[in-house]
């Protein structure tokens, strides 16, 4: 006996769920995992809106250039720090190695009389190695990168204390390490040489993990690096480049550091580890790996500086400041979990 199937009958059940349209929450859940950095944008977007209502000289050019200027040693290292989260590392020394490879570079220059081009390559030579240690340990030895770069974060401070002796190094005006103070005018607005290479770093950058078999492995990677190890792909060689970049970031970070302090202080970036962090996180870039563009960081640190500007226009207590940041945070990482869990 031949069963007939009927094409006009009621879709199996599976079908119906299948086919059933997608709720507001979802849609927005897509959105939000496919673009990361949409909702730091919007944050951003919100609290410069508010601010501008309570103090109009919040748009005032010469307070957006100020704004600007002071996010550009966090916001390169977070860049450096953006490529390590993504790979579900984090690195605690970063501002450390950032404090120690500028007081390099400026006594190299004060005390013992090199050209400031050779001492911003050794800065740069001595950053991207402590990150390449920083790599090893968690690639040779297999110890965890929190573990890790906490040590390293107390050794990297102490060598820094001991070169410096207790020191200053006061730089004169027209050094190469000083060029990065320099100003550039775009009508009222007033960018450093230092902004400038910051936003050069976050484009080289950007492009190679869009754009890149790197950045596509490093992605593979921080996602399941299980499934990254049996797809082909070098994991170790990835975390390692990882860091290795990270290096290049604070070296970048360090020579914007020296022209903004003047010369070299062991006493600068001390919370510029955890504000990297926070930038990262912030700007929408997943502590589990995998997810995030550092664009999304570069508004983090915008957000921060945003609302630490904002708040003190507004005549508020600074410790409503910290107050303010901490709450960021944890609402973005809450943002991040909600990503990850409910199903699009």
């Amino acid at each position: 006996m031949t069963t007939h199937v009927d094409p006009q009958a009621t879709p199996a059940p599976a079908e119906e769920l299948l086919n059933r349209p997608a709720t507001p929450a979802q849609r927005i859940h897509s959105v939000l995992h496919r673009q990361p950095a949409l909702s730091p944008a919007i944050v951003l977007v919100l609290a410069a809106v508010v601010f501008s209502l309570v103090n109009d000289r919040f748009y005032a050019l010469q307070n957006l250039s100020l704004v600007i200027q002071q996010v550009a040693v966090i916001g390169s290292l977070a860049v450096g720090q953006t490529v390590i989260i993504l790979t579900a590392g984090i690195d605690l020394s970063i501002g450390a190695v950032m404090v120690l490879a500028s007081l390099l570079m400026s006594k190299l220059v004060a005390d013992n009389h090199w050209p400031g081009g050779v001492a911003l390559l050794a800065g740069a030579v001595v950053a991207i190695a402590a990150q390449a240690l920083n790599g090893l340990l968690v690639t040779k030895i297999k110890l965890p990168p929190f573990i890790v770069t906490l040590g390293t974060l107390s050794i990297f401070t102490a060598i820094t204390l001991i070169y410096a002796k207790g020191q200053t190094i006061a730089l004169q005006p027209g050094n190469i390490l000083m060029w990065t103070a320099n100003t550039v005018s775009l009508g009222q607005l007033n960018l450093t040489n230092g902004v400038l290479i910051m936003i050069a770093l976050y484009a080289v950058i950007g492009y190679a993990l869009r754009y890149t078999a790197w950045g596509r492995h490093l992605y593979a990677v921080g996602d399941d690096v299980e499934a990254a190890r049996l797809a082909g792909i070098s994991v170790n060689r990835v975390l390692l480049s990882a860091y290795m970049v990270g290096g290049f970031a604070i070296a970048v970070g360090a020579w914007i550091l020296v022209g903004r302090v003047g010369g070299g202080d062991p006493n600068s970036g001390l919370n510029a580890n955890l504000q990297s962090i926070t930038a990262v996180v912030i700007g929408g870039t997943s502590l589990f790996g995998g997810r995030g563009v550092v664009l999304g960081s570069l508004i983090g640190a915008l957000i921060v500086q945003v609302f630490v500007n904002g708040l003190a226009l507004a005549g508020i207590d600074p410790n409503y400041q910290v107050l303010a940041v901490g709450i960021l945070v944890i609402a973005a990482v809450s943002v991040d979990q909600w990503i990850r869990s409910v199903k699009s």
